[in-house]
């Protein structure tokens, strides 16, 4: 059975399709689609913006498929005129924008070699004609996959800057250049340490410019080092009070909620980084012996086994059972939407984020870490060792937890929300 009509209940449905001038490319895109394990719902809308599509190009007199980049962006327009923007919301003109948009040019990059569209599409890395750069971060330095995104996003800022700037041969890259954009980088990252790890990944990639002879001297001296102090800032835990209220705020009802209750009890139990979860496959947890087994640790340290706690367990029971999706990745946690991918470390830490705005707790850089520092804390609360808590929450130095003993957050809540004369 081909595939339209494992779609379509009515055979004029999909006759009507393939009778199409985009009939066949229509068909084509329906499979890149089903490949991808995308609802049979999204197909059907996709379809639907496809064929009007095809009326809006027919009538303008578009001739032959190579001629339809050219009207991407008025069908997009007169889409959402249609739609009457002065009564959406922006959210709702997003949405709006994004499903007129996306069909069209994804089915596009399947039929017209070469186009690529303005949907978001990463298909190469900055910096790709330098020599070996990537292969010298991924096999000298040894990088992991999360690491080299961070790599590609602050270099592609760079490279962005230096287009606007006119540079086009890295060799008369020039100090005032970098020092221009160290000062943007300044006014647009909100974090000293974002701003550190920026300027430190320039400073990697100026010196292997140098080692290649493409700059003539080194010019990573002229990045000033800027200070960041450990414990200059106090741990970005909230109140057991809080957790609880973060935990009756999701609705379990729906299989995102049973998906998100399973992954804040992990972040909130355990203490784990949200790419530690977001690596979590299904052979990693351990029913017969009730253990959870941690491969994916930073700085490639060792294996770590943790029991498992009813509480977690029931949440992943219930996820696993009604709320997964149906998919051949091996991954713990799954995408809710099509195409079902799986989970990746930002999806984490966004959706952690998403429940503390959503109950008004306030914190500085609301994500997957919060629920972290949450842990960490309540275990320095409860009198462990600052060895055993690191042992259990993976920090690599004892340093690292210190941290959390410079003060007593409950103590100082109690003198913030009393007249404090009992604890002082």
């Amino acid at each position: 059975m081909a595939i339209l009509e494992r779609i379509y209940i009515r055979p004029a449905t999909y006759d009507r399709i393939r009778a199409r001038w985009l009939g066949p490319a229509i068909e084509q895109y329906v499979v890149w689609l089903t490949q991808r394990q995308t609802s049979r719902s999204t197909i059907l809308r996709a379809v639907q913006t496809l064929e009007q599509f095809d009326n809006f190009v027919r009538a303008r007199g578009a001739q032959s498929w190579q001629d339809l980049p050219q009207h991407v962006a008025p069908f997009i327009n007169h889409h959402m005129q249609q739609r009457n923007l002065p009564c959406l919301t922006k959210r709702n003109r997003g949405t709006i924008l994004s499903q007129s948009r996306t069909p069209v040019e994804q089915m596009l990059r399947l039929i017209v070699p070469g186009f690529v569209g303005t949907t978001r599409l990463i298909t190469t890395r900055p910096f790709e004609a330098v020599p070996g750069f990537w292969s010298f971060l991924e096999e000298e330095r040894g990088l992991s996959p999360d690491t080299l995104r961070g790599y590609i996003h602050c270099l592609r800022s760079f490279d962005r800057y230096l287009q606007q700037a006119g540079v086009t041969d890295l060799s008369t890259l020039s100090p005032a250049v970098i020092r221009q954009f160290v000062e943007e980088q300044t006014r647009t990252r909100s974090s000293s340490l974002r701003l550190q790890k920026a300027t430190g990944i320039i400073r990697v990639f100026l010196r292997y410019l140098r080692r290649q002879r493409i700059t003539a001297t080194d010019l990573s001296p002229t990045l000033e080092r800027l200070q960041h102090y450990r414990q200059a800032k106090i741990p970005r835990s909230i109140s057991w009070e809080q957790v609880r209220s973060i935990l009756a705020a999701i609705d379990r009802r729906a299989p995102i909620g049973k998906r998100d209750y399973a992954i804040l009890l992990l972040l909130l139990t355990y203490g784990f980084r949200a790419n530690e979860v977001a690596h979590l496959m299904l052979d990693d947890i351990d029913w017969k012996r009730d253990r959870v087994c941690l491969r994916q640790r930073k700085g490639g340290q060792a294996t770590t086994m943790y029991p498992l706690s009813p509480q977690v367990g029931a949440a992943l029971v219930d996820y696993l059972q009604n709320a997964r999706p149906k998919t051949d990745h091996r991954n713990l946690f799954i995408n809710t939407c099509s195409p079902y991918g799986p989970m990746r470390m930002h999806g984490v830490s966004h959706r952690a984020g998403v429940y503390l705005r959503r109950t008004g707790v306030t914190t500085p850089r609301p994500g997957s870490h919060t629920f972290r520092h949450t842990c960490v804390q309540r275990l320095v609360d409860a009198d462990f060792s600052f060895k055993t808590i690191g042992d259990y929450v993976g920090h690599r130095r004892e340093e690292s937890t210190h941290i959390y003993g410079k003060i007593a957050v409950e103590t100082l809540r109690n003198v913030a929300l009393g007249d404090g004369e009992d604890v002082l």
